[in-house]
């Protein structure tokens, strides 16, 4: 994670910082949509579902708490009523159970996600530091959260006494109503209004999650260097890319130096450039360079190329052309096929030539046909 360096964070947070904060379990949360989720899930499992919730329990109760007297005195009768008493009143709260429990996984998620730290877990005795704690209480997140305690607790409270005003005429008259009738109709007011209450957590919640994203954002910014720092570490830094490159260059190097053996001839410049050609009638299509460099890498394929017995042949405007025009490992350009056929003539000559014969010349450099646009002056 980042260090904190004193220079302003004034920089957007990058994808990898935002992946590594992910990681160490800082995500965006929002505590009250969580709460209002839970809380307006099992509200409305209560209303739509209240009534058969009701009337389960209440033949629960019936079916329960009428027993004869010898059952009240049997042990194993008392277990067994408590027992399937427990299971009957679990089946009829589990509906809500579920909910509720779906909710409080789905709430959290819906601006976070899902993200489990092991750390967050762990014993810190950093976390008993009571200065630290006290930098906590005047921080900006501790005055939010208590402006956001006294607006909950003062809209809460005045949506109840709203209800309260509006519905007493109703609830003054349940105590002039039968005993079920009655304690029907309360239970069908206590989970409508309970509703409504759960509705003002929805509000706070709406209120909340703008400012959670906002504080996240902030606490998730980086001062330049964070980021230039970053940079360096996805794309590597200066120095290991220059050895790494230095190293690619020598292997690639000493593999070409490996083939020199089998070329079929060098052309050189003669001091400046060589490029080392190969031709299989069989495999190739055209010559393929199988070795080029200048200076220094031109001078040592010219000493491999004398050990190894292969020919060599001045011709400086060819070389220079084969140079520029032509990728290690790759076939010569149409334009070239002519000027190196007859280079290979010459070596193939050469090379067929018995004791005694007269020494073969070598083209002329001037009489290769190179195309205008292939010439490297």
């Amino acid at each position: 994670m980042s260090q904190d360096t004193g220079q302003e964070r004034s920089e957007r947070a990058t994808p990898k910082r935002l992946k590594e904060a992910r990681e160490h379990g800082q995500i965006l949360r929002s505590r009250e949509l969580g709460a209002a989720s839970v809380l307006l899930s099992g509200a409305g499992i209560l209303a739509m579902g209240g009534g058969g919730i009701g009337a389960g329990l209440e033949k629960e109760f019936r079916e329960r708490l009428v027993m004869s007297h010898a059952e009240v005195f049997d042990p194993a009768a008392l277990t067994s009523n408590l027992y399937d008493s427990a299971q009957a009143f679990l089946d009829i709260a589990l509906p809500a159970l579920i909910g509720m429990s779906v909710a409080s996984l789905i709430g959290p998620a819906l601006l976070g996600g899902w993200s489990f730290y092991a750390g967050a877990i762990s014993f810190n005795l950093a976390k008993l530091d009571p200065v630290s704690g006290l930098d906590k209480l005047w921080s900006l997140r501790a005055l939010v959260e208590l402006l956001k305690t006294l607006a909950k607790f003062l809209l809460v409270a005045a949506v109840t006494v709203l209800l309260l005003w509006q519905g007493y005429p109703e609830l003054l008259g349940l105590g002039n109503q039968p005993f079920l009738p009655g304690l029907a109709n309360a239970a069908d007011i206590l989970r409508w209004n309970l509703l409504y209450l759960c509705l003002c957590m929805l509000l706070i919640a709406a209120v909340d999650v703008p400012f959670q994203i906002w504080d996240h954002a902030r606490q998730m910014r980086m001062t330049r260097q964070e980021v230039r720092d970053e940079l360096k570490d996805t794309e590597g830094r200066p120095e290991i890319k220059g050895r790494l490159r230095r190293l690619q260059q020598e292997f690639t190097r000493n593999r070409m130096m490996a083939v020199i053996p089998l070329a079929d001839v060098v052309i050189t410049n003669p001091e400046h450039y060589a490029v080392a050609l190969r031709y299989d009638q069989i495999k190739d299509a055209a010559p393929v360079v199988i070795a080029k460099g200048v200076e220094l890498i031109a001078a040592e394929i010219r000493r491999r190329a004398r050990e190894a017995g292969v020919p060599l042949v001045s011709a400086p405007p060819l070389a220079r052309s084969l140079y520029h025009s032509t990728r290690l490992n790759a076939q010569i350009p149409a334009g070239l096929y002519l000027a190196v056929a007859r280079i290979l003539a010459y070596v193939h000559q050469i090379r067929r030539a018995r004791p005694g014969d007269p020494p073969r010349q070598p083209p002329a450099a001037r009489d290769l046909p190179i195309p205008d646009q292939l010439r490297r002056d």
